[in-house]
């Protein structure tokens, strides 16, 4: 599983609500898809270290659905979050923060199946609709 892949946004929004945004099921329904044809019917989220999450990521024309979960390695509220797949890859999501802008980086193990681009390029799509809706609810 060679380098990490890399993304990341600034989203013009205080760490408080970053955070919650980020967190809490109710707003990972609102954000956590890639593109407008797909969206989460469900999510759960545990979030402490030996705690599971899982986000359910569907097709709103309903011929593909899949969870996307983990456990929690790490957390530090409002900086840190470290999980691993449920595959053995494993994400770093470093939060900073200065006054009303949060920068989010997020890194993670690539999977075999798909080229890097691709898995990068999906990526930085679900993270630019969380500062979207971040920034605009």
């Amino acid at each position: 599983m060679g380098n990490k892949i890399t993304v990341e946004v600034t989203v013009y929004a205080a760490i408080e609500k970053v955070w919650k945004y980020w967190n809490e099921p109710a707003h990972i329904m609102k954000w956590c898809q890639a593109s407008p044809e797909w969206h989460v019917p469900a999510a759960q989220n545990d979030l402490k270290a030996g705690g599971t999450f899982t986000t359910t990521m569907a097709a709103k024309d309903g011929s593909m659905s899949f969870d996307f979960g983990g456990v929690y390695d790490q957390v530090k509220t409002n900086d840190l979050i470290e999980y691993t797949i449920g595959d053995g890859r494993k994400v770093r999501i470093v939060f900073t923060h200065t006054g009303d802008t949060t920068n989010i980086v997020e890194s993670f193990d690539p999977e075999e199946t798909n080229p890097r681009e691709l898995q990068q390029s999906g990526w930085q799509a679900i993270l630019n609709s969380f500062k979207s809706y971040t920034e605009n609810n």
